[in-house]
Formats: structure tokens, C-alpha cells, sequence
């Protein structure tokens, strides 16, 4: 199985990629964090300096509909937020 799942591309990510070097990626719950950066440079070429994990839990939501009350909840997910060298950029656009 595969550690990153898929790369976060958002408004926030992209700032954070031009103006620091910060990249995020959806990755394994189970991944660890030499296992996010040997992942990375594996995929990408580049030189990881750090690596933040966060784990996010699923959200629980309760629907009244005409059957009654329907419960359900969100996956839970991990993220993972990687400082690349100065200089090395990750482009997730090149394979479009």
C-alpha cells in the first residue's frame, strides 16, 4: 500500500507552497514520518528538511428525515505537512 494517498491542493497549500516551501499530502494513517519523507523524495526528487503530521478525526452529523433520525460520520483522515529544501519545488501539474 502506498503512504501519500494524495496531495492537498488548496488556496491555503499553494500560499504556503510559494512562500515557504510547505506541501501537504492526504497520507496512510499508519504512515510515520520517515516513512511521509522517504515517500516524498521517493515520488518527487526533492530534499525533505521536515515533516508535521496531524490526525483528523471523522465528524459525526445526525439528519431528522421522514424515516427518523439518520447518524453518520466523515472518514478520519491524516494529514501531513512537508518543508522541502530551499529551492526544490514539487509541481503537481506536470502529469496534466
Amino acid at each position: 500500500m502506498s503512504v501519500l494517498i494524495k496531495p492537498i491542493i488548496t488556496e491555503k497549500m499553494t500560499a504556503d507552497s510559494e512562500l515557504y516551501n510547505r506541501y501537504g499530502f492526504i497520507v496512510d494513517p499508519n504512515a510515520n514520518k520517515i516513512q511521509i519523507k522517504e515517500a516524498v523524495e521517493a515520488s518527487y526528487g526533492v530534499s525533505v528538511n521536515a515533516v508535521r503530521t496531524m490526525n483528523y478525526g471523522p465528524s459525526r452529523k445526525s439528519r431528522y428525515t421522514k424515516t427518523g433520525v439518520q447518524h453518520g460520520k466523515t472518514s478520519a483522515y491524516k494529514k501531513a505537512i512537508v518543508d522541502v529544501k530551499e529551492g526544490d519545488i514539487i509541481d503537481f501539474y506536470s502529469n496534466l
